[in-house]
């Protein structure tokens, strides 16, 4: 409880451990609040099917506040009405000063508890913060949103928080990187999946650095970090050392 965990990725595609942490929160008995700026529901909803969670369901009963970026973009640009009493968690997309008040708005109303809740925790997760920079936010404000969040659902809620974020440490987009290494120093766990230096190959697909921040809580403390390689299936991912991969051995 009360963790901030940190999924990056580079060269690679690392929304399987977005799929991982939903289906994981979710079967747990947690409130998830998912704010997805990347894909439709149907996409989540499809792999998490094969990953044996229902997120219809897990929306009904009140568990899983969805956010569809996607949808809620298309809406402000296109000028469908908002209804009244209900903004949209994205209307900086056409509201100068560009702040992300209204998307915290959102998180916090969406995990504070009601008279009738009994989930274990609440939990937020974003896939991907990234987005927010390419939808024009400013750096400034995708960092002061996360850190309301960070202190509204990690320190006064007792949850926890999963964001991912895109990094490609060749880039020119000097933004991100800046969002990237800044979280990085926050984290109080860093999930790094990368692609292979080698290139392509059909029985290790990345590997995944796994970075315990223990300098964060201790000064004296040095991060611990495992390496490991991985294999995407159909509905699992396969982890093991370095050069111990099905087709070495």
């Amino acid at each position: 409880q009360g963790k901030f965990t940190l999924l990056r990725d580079t060269r690679t595609d690392g929304s399987f451990l977005v799929h991982h942490f939903l289906s994981f929160y979710l079967r747990a008995g947690c409130k998830v609040c998912f704010v997805a700026l990347l894909q439709s529901f149907s996409h989540y909803s499809i792999v998490a099917q094969k990953l044996g969670v229902s997120l219809a369901a897990a929306k009904e009963r009140g568990q899983l506040v969805f956010l569809e970026g996607l949808k809620s973009c298309l809406d402000l640009l296109f000028g469908e009405e908002e209804q009244p009493g209900q903004p949209s968690p994205l209307q900086f997309l056409s509201r100068s000063p560009c702040d992300l008040r209204a998307l915290f708005d959102f998180v916090r109303v969406s995990l504070s508890a009601t008279g009738g809740d009994s989930w274990k925790g609440p939990v937020l997760l974003v896939d991907d913060l990234s987005v927010l920079l390419s939808l024009g936010a400013a750096p400034v404000a995708v960092l002061d949103f996360i850190h309301y969040c960070r202190v509204c659902v990690c320190c006064q809620l007792k949850g926890n928080v999963v964001v991912l974020v895109h990094s490609n440490e060749d880039s020119e987009d000097e933004e991100n990187e800046l969002v990237v290494n800044s979280l990085c120093h926050h984290s109080d766990l860093i999930l790094w999946a990368e692609g292979l230096a080698t290139g392509f190959c059909k029985d290790v697909h990345g590997q995944i650095k796994i970075i315990k921040r223990l300098s964060l809580r201790q000064a004296a403390e040095q991060d611990l970090v495992q390496i490991y390689q991985y294999k995407i299936q159909d509905r699992n991912v396969t982890f093991f050392a370095r050069g111990l991969s099905a087709a070495v051995l």
